[in-house]
């Protein structure tokens, strides 16, 4: 390390050749009525690679999801994370390599973006290891700072349930251990969905009672996900969100009614389109999964994976 100056901030001089290795799980949000708070980390990664050059200047290989489609230069999200990240702790950008693998689908309600921002804060704290100590809570904020809200990028950081909420003093969260017998279905469409647009539809005000309808169901879900998954289905009842969103996405939402009236807890993952359905058990989400492939007019891919209890890692690689 050098105390050299390099627009105001100090130049990170690493071995060349040092190499992060980070992996950063795909989450849900919301899960029905925990809207904007609840979030939940699903095995199914990106894993990226960064390796510091012993020349100038920035290289970024993408392979999977987002090849040929992602800039491959500084307005890289992952870049820009890790850009940010290091200069909030006073360095500059060193010159490097990122080189992703990409598994978790974009602009489809998976946590895409959360997960690559993550991945830029995860490798900073690689590239800072025995410089500059970043613990968790300021991992969530850096994180925070660049996603907008906490609940896609809680789970994303430290897997599991996890409840987000933010204070005078910054996004906070709670880590829960999911119930063993709970088994995710993710059905993805082919079609994606804006974030942005997603939350355009949302009103600014909501009823009283719907409001206090959430709340309870809210704090069942906890319980469902954390202790009793026989409820599943009650606690993942909405009135804040999904119905104000179903007219940009109306597969989801009539498959969504197809699932829950056969009895399966489906809702929307995150923005949208794909499709969250809990599972109390294995055999429950194939028949879940069976009821889409029959009903859906288009073509949805079913994703089985488990819960990610882990969260994001960073570690230098061999």
């Amino acid at each position: 390390m050098t105390e050299a100056v390099v627009g105001g901030l100090r130049a990170l001089e690493l071995e060349p050749g040092t190499t992060v290795h980070v992996k950063v799980p795909a989450t849900t949000a919301n899960l029905g009525p925990g809207f904007d708070t609840l979030g939940l980390g699903l095995a199914l990664y990106d894993d990226l690679d960064i390796t510091v050059l012993d020349h100038p200047g920035l290289e970024i290989v993408v392979e999977g999801v987002g090849a040929g489609e992602v800039p491959l230069d500084e307005s890289h999200l992952v870049v820009r994370s890790l850009a940010h990240s290091l200069a909030t702790q006073g360095y500059a950008l060193p010159p490097i390599r990122l080189h992703a693998h990409n598994t978790i689908p974009h602009s489809r309600g998976l946590g895409s973006s959360g997960a690559a921002v993550v991945a830029g804060v995860m490798a900073a704290k690689g590239l800072l290891e025995g410089i500059v100590d970043l613990d968790s809570a300021t991992l969530l904020a850096l994180a925070t700072d660049l996603e907008g809200h906490p609940d896609n990028v809680a789970p994303a950081l430290f897997g599991g349930l996890t409840i987000a909420w933010t204070t005078e003093q910054g996004p906070q969260h709670k880590k829960l251990i999911v119930h063993r017998g709970v088994s995710p279905l993710v059905l993805v469409p082919e079609h994606v969905m804006s974030t942005a647009l997603a939350r355009s539809l949302q009103p600014k005000h909501v009823p009283h009672e719907d409001a206090v309808f959430n709340l309870s169901r809210s704090a069942l879900l906890v319980a469902a996900l954390t202790q009793s998954p026989e409820l599943l289905l009650a606690a993942t009842e909405d009135k804040l969100h999904q119905s104000y969103r179903a007219s940009a996405m109306p597969e989801t939402e009539r498959l969504i009614r197809v699932l829950r009236a056969a009895g399966h807890a489906a809702v929307v993952s995150g923005a949208g389109p794909s499709i969250l359905v809990l599972a109390s058990n294995p055999a429950e989400r194939l028949d879940a999964a069976a009821l889409v492939e029959r009903e859906a007019d288009s073509p949805w891919q079913a994703l089985m994976p488990a819960v990610d209890f882990r969260g994001a890692t960073a570690a230098a690689a061999d």
